[in-house]
């Protein structure tokens, strides 16, 4: 089993917190796994099991406790003494009114730590916020990136083969266990379905699945570009669906919700604000955007932006997509006092696409890195402005 430490070193700290520990993720990227590995560290430390309380609430079993009032029940029985209660609940988005019970648990009980995971952004919503009032710490748990599908199947980390397999199929964990494409795709069909079944259309009452499927087909097709709801709305105009734009809105919020894609916003360099418009969206996983490609192939240099943006996420940065007063920078990470800023391309192939993207730092006259990331072999740096091949990046520390 993956030992997913770079998780681990951001939670660790919070064990004995009287926070309620939130971790957030997309269906199968490997939550559970995480809590799992969480309550193996606890045990490490000598806390038996009689004061760790584990519930599942994808597994039939626990359907009861899917009933808050029930569940209230259930945690505060299994609390035997004044001795530091351990509470892991898997998946709880599955219980209404949970944020009810983790508030009652944490305003009752001195001595309790509380772990939730969940697979969609209703953990992320203002009536959690506003109930538990900044008594939470918010952990986003993403499908493995490079080094980690790396250290997982062992396969040569600089083959470009390896990269590309990694790319096409992406890195939810459990894809790993199969080598025919044919079983890969029949995996990630399953983990779409229960996505958009459980998290989607029951939620909001959908009638109209194909027209959800055409869209989100649509989003892939556009990975990495500006988006525009009167081309979306055209689009599916020509599928014979009319949608307005409201409906349109709605249903990228629910795919955005149930953490299938991200919204990325553009940042005005210049002017120091974060401007929502004209912003686009990128794959949480580039295997579900694999089986919702009409084209085959997804292009493969918006497919190595989307990996760079997973990654940068993963290491902890905020990404916007960078405004010049006349171009664009692909991304500006910042996460504390850093900022970098990234260019990245399949190949620097000639000298006007060496020109291009590095003629794109021009005009941002600060001294933060800027890195121009391709798969390119040779050292391109120059004028300042670093050169890396992605490969070698992406396995950095």
């Amino acid at each position: 089993m993956l030992k997913r430490e770079m998780y681990l070193s951001r939670i660790r700290g919070f064990y004995d917190s009287d926070l309620v520990k939130i971790l957030v993720g997309i269906r199968r990227c490997g939550k559970s796994v995480i809590l799992k590995q969480i309550m193996n560290e606890i045990k490490e430390k000598g806390i038996d099991n009689k004061h760790i309380i584990y519930i599942n609430f994808e597994l039939i079993e626990y359907e009861e406790l899917r009933d808050y009032k029930k569940l209230n029940k259930y945690i505060k029985e299994k609390i035997i003494d004044d001795k530091k209660c351990y509470v892991f609940l898997d998946e709880i988005q599955r219980v209404d009114k949970f944020e009810d019970v983790v508030n009652s648990l944490r305003a009752s009980i001195d001595n309790i730590s509380i772990f939730i995971t969940g697979s969609n952004s209703k953990l992320l919503s203002n009536e959690l916020s506003t109930v538990l009032s900044g008594r939470y710490v918010l952990f986003n748990i993403y499908p493995l990136c490079y080094k980690e599908f790396i250290e997982l199947t062992g396969k040569n980390e600089k083959s470009e083969e390896t990269f590309w397999d990694f790319v096409k199929w992406g890195g939810l964990p459990n894809r790993t266990q199969f080598t025919d494409e044919n079983n890969i795709k029949d995996y990630l069909h399953s983990v779409f379905d229960s996505i958009i079944l459980r998290d989607v259309v029951d939620r909001l009452g959908l009638k109209d699945t194909i027209l959800f499927d055409l869209l989100l087909q649509y989003i892939v097709d556009i990975t990495g570009r500006q988006f525009s709801a009167e081309n979306i709305i055209n689009f599916l105009k020509n599928e014979g669906k009319s949608i307005s734009t409201q409906t349109l809105y709605m249903y990228l919020d629910a795919l955005c919700k149930a953490l299938i894609i991200k919204k990325i916003y553009r940042y005005d360099i210049h002017g120091k604000a974060i401007l929502k418009t004209l912003n686009k969206y990128y794959m949480t996983d580039l295997g579900i955007a694999q089986i919702k490609n009409n084209n085959f192939e997804i292009n493969r240099s918006f497919a190595i932006e989307n990996v760079v943006y997973n990654e940068l996420l993963e290491r902890g940065y905020d990404v916007y997509i960078g405004k010049t007063k006349d171009g664009e920078i692909d991304f500006i990470a910042t996460k504390d006092n850093e900022k970098i800023y990234f260019q990245i391309t399949y190949l620097l192939a000639d000298s006007k696409v060496v020109e291009r993207e590095f003629g794109a730092f021009r005009e941002i006259n600060d001294n933060y890195p800027k890195y121009v990331l391709s798969l390119d072999k040779i050292d391109f740096s120059q004028d300042g402005i670093i050169h890396k091949n992605i490969i070698d990046w992406l396995l950095e520390e």
